[in-house]
């Protein structure tokens, strides 16, 4: 505090924060207690050494120091590390009777703590008082019997001592509280130290049963193998199979014991351990067994047992598989394909009786689909490897059985039942076979199957029967009809079968019909009844206009040899162009246009060549509106359009717009040209005033001819302009090619020639003598440039209205505007200006 002169106190002022908002960058408490660590700003300096040089001193330092040891218990009794700590410098003092006095008052505190205990064991340890230490081992371990680390020093501590009875007595003890695995392998290990083997097996022996594990009960045979004790070792692992059984069987025994029979050369042995293990272990465990039992064949055993271990290892593989799925068909075909490449047919029966056994949950044709082909391999095994007629028959009849042909059937197991009798020269079987199948579930298959039998065996009148059932059947299958019309064909009764083809197309349904009349008409053309062709294309084309059908015709009457057959063909081709111009399909109209086109070029004249040239269509590209699903709008898309010449309905359209389209490229053409005449109007304006000229002493150039230029700028009539207005943006079409043969120098002359004459026509005499101007040569446009610049000059009220033109001209407006005129009296004498102008263009040419 600062005092003043009168002696007052000043209390000094607290800072105030005037931004109490968190800092952008926090500050933790761990950040500053590291900051501080790395800085080392705690680090207090080492007290200074003290010397003790007499007795005295040393009993004040040995009072002093005790009291702050006793001080630190008193304060807080229960840490242990404090007694130690006191315990341990009254040790350094060689005091030891103090020392114990002080361990056994931490003991009153804690006895369950395990550092007090080794810290007082290990310091009786160090002063050699061996009877104490075994008194504080033998009270820890009543104590505190599960701490492992107390039995480890306190059998240690004995054997270092050479009291191998005393520690076989502490291992005795501890082994009656059945401890961890590894407090038995300590004792078997000291055991053996003193070649105590017999003593270690009996520890082994109460090892196992204390801890039956596999690994253990390996470790005891592989203790008596390594002893030299062969049958003790085979009938430890003999009574580990035996212990474990078939529920906890583990695949690790096994190997361990093959591979124990290895050693000893007994390779049939071995064999016989791995397919009995492989027998009992289920294939997801056994992964390791047979990989050990493939290397074992590999090195012992012939080509025979190596095979029989893969043939093994998948069948496994298959069982697992089927007995986890019994409906995965896949599984059991590949199973059944396994056992029947090798093993004997009471197996392969077992197995197939097996998977037929799995039907289908539900009778539902899809899921009988691959269930059906466990019956067909069956009985195909059954007549082809087993040779056993009789009992493939009862496959197909058992499998027939259980189909339920109300539903659903599998034309397939019927014709390879009919095909086996067949085979077994039973023809009357088959075919009762086919009958029953007909008269159960008709289907196209069945009957196709039965009508193929019958003509394989020429039984005709059979056929014949079967095509009439199978057309009653499905009367409106064409293949049929086309098929039985053949029939009869080849055995050469055509009218029959003519019959039978007007029969087909006189059906109300049909699925194909186009392939029945194709049939047909082929079929005439075959018989060369000619004429009997023509009328099936004309009355096909009473029932349809499709123009396969008209070019089919066309081609018919082109392919008939006589003098006709050019004009016949043509004939038609109009014909079908007559017929098809109210059809919508616009592609098979140019189908049969370009097809009547190639025939033209190959054999017709020029005339009808450009005669059929001018009848094709126009390709031109169009938009249309989309609309969504939900009724909005989805866009324009583009498409292509054909318009066809003959559609007179179109023709008006076009050619106006064809005229707009001109009309609106001329326009174009003219602003580009007058915006090149501004800026050499603006340089001449220029040059003349610097000679000294005003804008009222020049006229329009004399080389500008008003004739081109009223041609050129004179816009479509009232009626076309406004006909162009309202055409359909949909219906744009390509623009006619119109070419425009005057060059760009005549242009720019007619659009300039065309803005004077109609900026000077309020004027009528200098009008009159402007067009005489234009019509002369260079020389008169030279002399009549002087008159009218005269003319010019006497005139003001020319003078003004010229003048008024120059400061337009100069201001950079566009001669368009001039040319036309912004009132409605400029766009009413306009016929008269298109009339002077026409008449220029008559006198110049």
């Amino acid at each position: 505090m600062a005092s003043t002169a009168a002696g007052k106190q000043r209390i000094p002022k607290v800072a105030k924060v005037k931004n109490k908002a968190p800092a952008e960058v926090q500050i933790t408490a761990e950040q500053l207690l590291r900051e501080a660590k790395e800085r080392e700003l705690e680090l207090l300096p080492p007290p200074p050494k003290q010397k003790i040089t007499d007795e005295e001193e040393l009993n004040d330092y040995k009072l002093r120091k005790r009291k702050g040891f006793e001080d630190n218990i008193r304060k807080n009794r229960t840490v242990i590390s404090n007694w130690i700590k006191y315990a341990q410098w009254e040790e350094s003092l060689k005091e030891i009777q103090r020392a114990r006095s002080i361990y056994e008052r931490a003991l009153d505190v804690d006895h369950r703590n395990i550092t007090l205990w080794l810290k007082y064991a290990e310091m009786e340890m160090k002063s050699r008082q061996v009877n104490h230490a075994r008194n504080i081992w033998d009270r820890a371990i009543t104590i505190l019997p599960r701490v492992n680390q107390f039995w480890y020093k306190y059998t240690y501590m004995e054997e270092m001592l050479g009291n191998v009875a005393g520690c076989r007595q502490v291992f005795e003890r501890w082994m009656e509280w059945e401890p961890e695995e590894q407090a038995w392998h300590s004792y078997i290990n000291f055991e053996l130290r003193y070649k105590e083997v017999d003593k270690g097996r009996t520890i082994y022996e109460r090892f196992v049963i204390v801890h039956p594990e596999v690994k253990n009960w390996i470790k005891y045979a592989r203790f008596e193998e390594k002893h030299g004790y062969i049958a003790h070792g085979r009938k430890v692992y003999e009574r580990a199979v035996e212990f474990f059984g078939e529920d906890h069987v583990d695949e690790n025994l096994f190997v361990a014991f093959a591979r124990f029979e290895e050693t000893q050369k007994e390779f049939e042995r071995v064999r016989v351990i791995y397919k009995y293990a492989l027998d009992r272990i289920p294939k997801h465990q056994a992964q390791e067994l047979f990989k050990n039992y493939t290397m074992f064949e590999k090195k012992f055993g012939d080509r025979r047992g190596i095979e029989d271990v893969i043939v093994n290892k998948r069948r496994f593989q298959y069982e697992e598989e089927v007995k986890a799925n019994p409906h995965n068909y896949d599984a059991w075909f590949d199973y059944l394909r396994l056992v029947e490449s090798d093993a004997d047919p009471d197996t392969v029966r077992e197995v197939y009786e097996r998977a037929i056994a799995n039907m289908p949950p539900i009778q539902e044709k899809r899921h009988w689909r691959r269930y059906i082909y466990l019956w067909i391999n069956y009985a195909l095994y059954e007549e082809l490897e087993v040779k056993d007629p009789e009992r493939t028959r009862q496959v197909y009849q058992a499998c027939l059985d259980l189909i339920p042909h109300k539903k659903f059937t599998f034309a397939k197991i019927w014709l390879l039942y009919a095909q086996f009798e067949i085979r077994q020269k039973n023809l009357q079987g088959a075919r009762k076979v086919m009958g029953t199948a007909i008269g159960k579930c008709p289907k196209n298959k069945l009957l196709k199957g039965y009508i193929e039998l019958e003509l394989q065996l020429r039984e005709f009148d059979r056929c014949r029967k079967l095509y009439e059932k199978y057309l009653e059947y499905t009367p409106e299958n064409c293949t049929t009809w086309i098929k039985f019309a053949e029939l009869e064909t080849i055995l050469g009764d055509v009218e029959r079968s003519r019959a039978i083809f007007e029969l087909a197309i006189g059906q109300p349904r049909l699925d194909m019909p186009e392939v029945l009349w194709k049939s047909y008409i082929d079929f005439e053309i075959e018989q060369e009844e000619f004429d009997n062709t023509r009328n099936l294309y004309k009355r096909l084309l009473q029932r349809t206009q499709h123009v396969k059908v008209w070019i089919s015709f066309a081609k018919f009457e082109l392919s008939i040899e006589g003098p006709e057959r050019l004009q016949k063909c043509r004939q038609i081709f109009e014909e079908a162009n007559k017929g098809m111009r109210s059809c919508e399909e616009k592609e098979e109209r140019l189908m049969l246009l370009e097809s009547w086109r190639d025939y033209e070029i190959d054999f017709g004249s020029d005339t009808t060549r450009d005669r059929v040239r001018k009848l094709l269509p126009e390709k031109v590209k169009k938009r249309r509106k989309l609309t969504a699903e939900d009724g909005s709008d989805a866009g324009w898309e583009e498409y292509y359009d054909y318009i066809f010449p003959e559609d007179a309905a179109n023709q008006p359209n076009l050619k106006l717009l064809a005229m707009a389209k001109m009309w609106k490229r001329q326009q174009v053409e003219i602003e580009d040209t007058n915006e090149d005449m501004d800026e050499d109007m603006d340089e001449e304006t220029g040059e003349n005033t610097e000679k000294g000229q005003t804008p009222e002493d020049k006229t329009t150039s004399p080389s500008a001819s008003p004739s081109r230029s009223n041609e050129a700028s004179t816009p479509p009539p009232a009626d076309q302009a406004e006909n162009g207005t309202d055409k359909d943006p949909a219906m744009e079409t390509e623009p006619q090619k119109t070419y425009d043969d005057r060059d760009d120098d005549n242009n720019s002359s007619s659009s300039s020639s065309s803005s004077s004459s109609s900026s000077e026509s309020d004027s009528d005499d200098g009008g009159e003598k402007k067009e005489k101007e234009s019509r002369g040569n260079d020389k008169e446009k030279e002399s009549r440039g002087n008159d009218r610049e005269k003319e010019s000059r006497g005139n003001d009220g020319e003078k003004e209205s010229r003048g008024n033109d120059r400061e337009k001209e100069s201001r950079g407006n566009d001669r368009e505007k001039e040319s036309r005129g912004n009132d409605k009296d400029k766009e009413s004498r306009g016929n008269d200006k298109e009339k002077e102008s026409r008449g220029s263009d008559e006198e110049k040419d």
